[in-house]
C-alpha cells in the first residue's frame, strides 16, 4: 500500500489527539450484525449516524447530506433524481449508472435491495429516520448478494408523550419541502407517521423533481418478551427529469444547460412504490431469541431514455420475501458463546417492456419480457469469548440465485433463458480488548455480486447477456477503535482482491443506455480514519479521511483495449471531511462542514481526469421551547464558497459526456413547529 508522509503525519496527529479526554461517550449498540452488539466489539468497520445529523436543518434530499462523515463511503449525484444517488463503499457501487449497486440497503429490517442486487433510495424517508448504520466492507456472510457494504436505516419511534409537528423548507432553484409528523404511545402501541412532499426545479435545465412520501412505523408489545413491528411506506414520484451529462466544453460553457437529446426525448422517470413489512421478535427463554419477517413491495416505473429505438421503458415490479433468525446465547467449552442461524427467501418479478421514444411520446413496442429472480440464502454466525479480552467470530452463508427470462416479443426470435449463480461466503474475525477503551481487530470477509437484471441487458437484443459472471471479492482488514473520554478514534486498513469486476460501457448506437462487462481482476488497498470529540463544552469537531488505491490488475475489454495497472474510474484517491458544530445553551446552533474530493478518472483508460474540489456547507438555527411548543427556525447555505464542481460523473460515457455540473452557491430556509399533545 502506498501511503505518503503527509497521510502518516495526519494519522499520527489524530491518534494522539484522540487519546485525550475527560468524559465518557458511552457504548453504541447496533443490530447491523443481525444481533444486538456494542459497535466497538464488532470485528469490522462500522459507522453510526444519529438523528440530529440526519434531520437537523437539512434539506433532506439525499443520504449524502448526513453520511459525509463516514470514511470509506463516497457519494455522487444528489441533484439528478432520475438517476438516484450513487453511493460506493470501498469501490463497491461505483459502477452504478443509476440506483445503488454492491451495497445492501435495509429499512426497518426490510430489504430495499432486490434479490438481483439493485438497490434504491426511493423508499427511504429521511424526515423520520433516527439512525443510519453503515457497514464498511464486504458482508455477504450476513446479507448475501451485493454486500460489499450495507446501509441500514431505522425510523424514529414515537415518544412517550405524543406530539404533532409541521416543517416547511424553501430555497433557491424552486426547492420546497413540506412535512407533517406525529407520534407517541397509546397503551402497548408505539406509533410514528410522517408525510412529506418535495418539489424542486433544480440548478440545471430539464431537471424538475416532485416526490411525495408517507412513512409509518407501528410497533406493539404482545407480551414481556414479544413485539410486532409493522412498517409502511408509500412513494409517489410523478416527475424526475434527467438533464443528462455533458462533455467538458459544454459543461464549462454553460453548466446549467441540459443535453439537447435529453430535452428532445423528454428523458426522465416516474414511479410509484408501496412497501409493507412485518417484523416479529420474541424471547424463547433460556437465552434464546427468535425473529421472523415478511414483506411485499410493489413498484410501477416508467423511464424515458434519450434515444428512439426502445427508449421508453415500462416496468411493473413485485418484490417480496420472508426470513427467520434464531439466536442462542450459551456456553461453549465453558466460554460465553452466541450462535446465530437464519434463512432468507426473496423473490422478484419484473414485467419489462420497451417502446420507441417518439420525442417523449410512447411509440411502437420493441421489447417485452418477464424476468424473475429467486434468491434463497442460509447463514450461520458464531461468537465465542475466548477470555475476558478476546472474542472470535466466524460466519458463513450460502446463496442460490436463479434468473429466468421469458421473452414475449418474438418478432426477432425467442430470447428466453436462465442463469444460475450460487456462492458460499465465509468470514472470520478476532477482536481484542487492550484496556483503557482501546480495541483492535482483524478480519477476513467476502462478498459477491451478481449482475442485476438491468445489467444483464443484452447488447445484441433481448434476453440476458449470458457472458456476464458474478463479481467476487475477498477483504483482508485490520483496525483499531478507541474511546477515551469525549474523544473517539477509528482506524481501518484493508486489502481487497476482486475477480470479474463488473464495469459499465456505452454503445454509439444507444447513447445514454449502459451495458456491462467483466474485468479480469482488480486490487483495492485503502485506509479509513475517523475522529470526533469535544473541543469545548459547546463545540464539537469531527473528521474522516479515506485513502483509496484501487487498480485494475488485469482487464482487456471487448474492443481489445488493455487497462492493466489503471485506476478504477469514479473513485478519488483522497477524500477528506471536516465538520465543526456549535450548540449554545440558549438554543442557538451552527454546523459547518467541508468535503475535499481528490482527482478521479472518468474512464477505464484514465485519459480524462476530473479535477479535485472543496465543497463547504453551513447550517444555522435556533431551537426555542415555550411550554408545550418547540419553535425551530433554520437557514442553510450549500456550496458556501461557490466552488465549480460536478454533481455526478458518468463513467465511460460515450462521446466523453462524463460531466453533470453541480449547483452554484445556494441557500434555503425553514421552520419547524412541534407541539406536545399530552403530559
Amino acid at each position: 500500500m502506498k501511503v505518503s508522509a503527509i497521510r502518516l503525519v495526519l494519522l499520527c496527529v489524530l491518534c494522539v489527539t484522540g487519546a485525550a479526554g475527560a468524559s465518557d461517550l458511552g457504548p453504541i449498540t447496533i443490530t447491523a450484525t443481525r444481533v444486538d452488539k456494542d459497535v466497538d466489539e464488532v470485528p469490522a468497520a462500522i459507522s453510526v449516524v444519529g438523528q440530529d445529523q440526519i434531520q437537523l436543518a437539512t434539506e433532506q434530499l439525499g443520504l449524502d447530506e448526513s453520511l459525509g462523515g463516514v470514511p470509506g463511503l463516497f457519494t455522487l449525484n444528489r441533484y439528478n433524481f432520475a438517476q438516484d444517488l450513487r453511493a460506493s463503499i470501498r469501490g463497491f457501487g461505483a459502477r452504478s449508472s443509476f440506483g445503488i449497486r454492491g451495497i445492501r440497503i435495509i429499512v426497518d429490517g426490510i430489504p430495499e435491495t432486490l434479490p438481483d442486487g439493485q438497490g434504491s433510495v426511493d423508499g427511504i424517508d429521511l424526515g423520520s429516520a433516527r439512525r443510519i448504520t453503515v457497514i464498511r466492507g464486504p458482508a455477504s456472510s450476513l446479507y448475501g448478494n451485493a454486500s460489499g457494504g450495507a446501509i441500514l436505516v431505522e425510523s424514529e419511534k414515537g415518544p412517550v408523550v405524543p406530539f404533532a409537528s409541521a416543517r416547511v423548507t424553501s430555497g433557491e432553484f424552486g426547492f420546497n419541502n413540506t412535512q407533517l409528523k406525529t407520534g407517541g404511545e397509546q397503551g402497548r402501541l408505539n406509533y410514528l407517521l410522517n408525510l412529506s412532499d418535495i418539489t424542486s426545479d433544480n440548478y440545471r435545465d430539464h431537471a424538475r423533481y416532485d416526490n411525495t412520501q408517507l412513512n409509518a412505523r407501528l410497533e406493539t408489545a404482545l407480551d414481556n418478551d414479544a413485539s410486532l413491528l409493522l412498517s409502511l411506506h408509500y412513494t409517489d414520484q410523478p416527475l424526475a427529469e434527467d438533464p443528462g451529462s455533458l462533455d467538458a466544453a459544454a459543461a464549462e460553457d454553460d453548466p446549467e444547460q441540459a443535453r439537447a437529446q435529453n430535452v428532445i426525448f423528454d428523458a426522465g422517470e416516474a414511479l410509484e412504490q408501496t412497501r409493507i413489512g412485518l417484523l416479529y421478535r420474541t424471547g424463547l427463554g433460556n437465552n434464546r431469541e427468535f425473529e421472523a419477517r415478511v414483506y411485499n413491495t410493489q413498484r410501477d416505473f416508467d423511464n424515458r431514455l434519450p434515444f428512439q429505438d426502445g427508449g421508453s421503458v415500462a416496468l411493473d415490479r413485485g418484490f417480496y420475501g420472508a426470513g427467520i433468525k434464531y439466536t442462542l446465547s450459551d456456553q461453549l467449552a465453558g466460554r460465553p458463546n452466541r450462535l446465530l442461524l437464519g434463512v432468507d427467501y426473496d423473490r422478484q418479478d419484473d414485467d419489462r417492456r420497451r417502446f420507441d421514444n417518439l420525442s417523449g411520446t410512447r411509440g411502437a413496442l420493441t421489447f417485452d419480457q418477464d424476468e424473475q429472480v429467486t434468491s434463497l440464502g442460509a447463514f450461520l454466525q458464531n461468537e465465542t469469548r475466548l477470555d475476558d479480552r478476546l472474542e472470535l467470530t466466524f460466519g458463513i452463508r450460502y446463496d442460490d440465485i436463479e434468473f429466468d427470462v421469458d421473452d414475449a416479443f418474438l418478432a426477432n426470435g425467442d430470447d428466453s433463458g436462465r442463469i444460475d449463480f450460487d456462492q458460499a461466503s465465509p468470514m472470520a474475525g478476532i477482536s481484542a480488548d487492550l484496556g483503557d477503551g482501546t480495541r483492535v481487530y482483524a478480519t477476513i470477509s467476502t462478498a459477491f455480486e451478481t449482475p442485476t437484471t438491468t445489467e444483464l441487458a443484452n447488447p445484441a437484443g433481448g434476453g440476458f447477456n449470458q457472458s456476464l459472471e458474478a463479481q467476487e471479492s475477498t477483504n483482508y482488514e485490520i483496525g483499531l477503535k478507541r474511546r477515551s473520554g469525549d474523544q473517539r478514534v477509528e482506524l481501518a486498513l484493508f486489502h481487497i482482491e476482486v475477480d470479474n469486476e463488473l464495469t459499465p460501457f456505452e454503445l454509439p448506437s444507444q447513447p445514454g443506455r449502459t451495458f456491462f462487462e467483466n474485468a479480469g481482476s482488480s486490487t483495492r488497498d485503502g485506509l479509513e480514519l475517523a475522529w470526533r470529540g469535544q473541543l469545548a463544552d459547546t463545540i464539537s469537531f469531527s473528521t474522516a479521511y479515506t485513502y483509496s488505491d484501487f487498480e485494475f490488475d488485469r482487464f482487456t475489454d471487448a474492443d481489445g483495449d488493455v487497462f492493466d495497472g489503471n485506476r478504477l474510474p469514479g473513485i478519488p484517491r483522497d477524500l477528506l471531511y471536516l465538520e465543526l458544530n456549535w450548540f449554545a445553551r440558549s438554543g442557538l446552533y451552527a454546523s459547518w462542514n467541508l468535503t475535499y474530493t481528490g482527482e478521479l478518472y472518468a474512464d477505464n483508460a484514465n485519459e480524462t481526469e476530473v479535477d479535485s474540489s472543496q465543497v463547504s456547507n453551513l447550517r444555522v438555527g435556533y431551537n426555542g421551547f415555550f411550554d408545550d411548543w418547540e419553535i425551530a427556525p433554520f437557514l442553510g447555505i450549500n456550496n458556501l464558497f461557490d466552488e465549480s464542481y460536478n454533481n455526478n460523473i458518468r463513467i465511460n460515457a460515450f462521446g466523453e459526456r462524463y460531466f453533470e455540473p453541480a449547483p452554484e452557491r445556494n441557500a434555503y430556509a425553514g421552520i419547524s413547529i412541534r407541539a406536545r399533545l399530552g403530559d
